[in-house]
């Protein structure tokens, strides 16, 4: 069979030997005679197993005692209600940073619940901002995955708890968690299976929603019951520890960022010297999880994807509301994918010619 790379935004690459180990205890899972999808969240098996990934967690990301980890359903879209529904009070308002298409929405969400300030960047870099102290928080999505741009700094929060939506490079390169209020991300692009949504909260931020708040949309709820008030995605967060333990193996976040910085100055390196292809990102605030590219004509663009598909090359299409290409370069995309992309686009090019 051809070796098939996996460029998809989401669900994305996972590594080879989560997936061999996925196979290998399927049906068997550690001599319990039942694969994981069939234990219950409350046998002692997946106790241990909810209770390793947020201990790998708490190690990889070296989060402080005083934040909470939780795992959740709903992807990040549910998390564009529960953030105002537990945070903002009557009376209150938050500023939310708008970099690109999952932002517009989060602030569309948000603003069903309480006022919502917007500070409005473009899809090529990010806009600079300033702590307004009465902001009871402040919302950014910190890598774009669909405009393919990201936050080179934190934005000044003055005080004021940072919120992230981090779906698309959590754990690809460092951050200090402390500098937040509460980050969160849908484990589909660079943790593992979709089905699961991680928190990590600060307890300061928790018991806050009034007491309309529904019960499974209140942070409480997960943080007095260890997010297993009901059943969990135990699957999703099963393999998710799997992938944990990867990272883990391959030098952690550090390992990571070294790899991430490696493949995506390949792509962009290449990218930025030719005469076809074009990225329109400030190369400050581009992203180390997703590159958008282009030619300037369509139908070379629809060309060059159908080629791309008969080479092994999957999922390179970009996302409608941008057109063109993009290369999602998650932790688990191996360097050599990067390559055979490049050589791919050199060899394309060249018959431009």
């Amino acid at each position: 069979m051809k070796e098939v790379y996996n460029f998809s935004a989401g669900p994305g690459v996972l590594p080879q030997p989560v997936l061999k180990k996925v196979q290998k205890e399927l049906l068997n899972y550690k001599n319990t005679g039942m694969s994981v999808m069939e234990l219950s969240h409350r046998s002692l098996p997946f106790q241990n197993i909810i209770k390793e990934t947020e201990e790998l967690f708490r190690e990889l990301l070296s989060i402080p005692d005083d934040y909470h980890v939780l795992f959740m359903q709903g992807g990040a879209s549910l998390q564009f209600s529960m953030i105002p529904l537990n945070l903002l009070g009557p009376g209150e308002a938050a500023d939310y940073i708008v970099t690109g298409s999952w932002s517009k929405k989060a602030v569309k969400e948000a603003g069903k619940i309480g006022e919502i300030r917007t500070i409005l960047g473009n899809h090529t870099s990010i806009p600079s901002y300033t702590s307004q102290n009465e902001a009871r928080y402040i919302h950014i999505t910190s890598n774009n995955t669909i405009e393919g741009t990201r936050y080179a700094e934190w934005p000044d929060a003055g005080g004021v708890p940072l919120v992230a939506d981090m779906s698309s490079h959590i754990l690809s390169e460092k951050i200090d968690v402390s500098r937040f209020g509460l980050i969160y991300a849908g484990a589909q692009k660079n943790l593992g299976p979709s089905g699961v949504t991680v928190a990590i909260i600060h307890k300061d931020l928790i018991g806050k929603a009034p007491t309309s708040c529904p019960t499974m949309l209140n942070y409480e709820t997960y943080a007095k019951h260890g997010s297993l008030f009901n059943t969990p995605p135990t699957f999703s967060i099963y393999v998710m520890k799997l992938v944990l333990e990867w990272v883990k193996e391959n030098g952690g976040v550090d390992g990571m960022e070294d790899r991430n910085k490696k493949k995506a100055a390949l792509l962009y390196d290449f990218i930025d010297n030719s005469t076809l292809f074009h990225n329109g990102v400030e190369a400050e605030y581009r992203s180390l999880m997703n590159i958008p590219f282009s030619t300037n004509n369509d139908d070379l663009n629809q060309c060059f994807l159908k080629e791309a598909e008969t080479e092994g090359l999957q999922f390179l299409k970009g996302h409608r509301s941008v057109g063109g290409m993009r290369a999602s370069l998650y932790n688990a995309m191996p360097y050599e994918g990067v390559k055979a992309l490049v050589h791919f686009m050199k060899n394309f090019e060249s018959k431009q010619k």
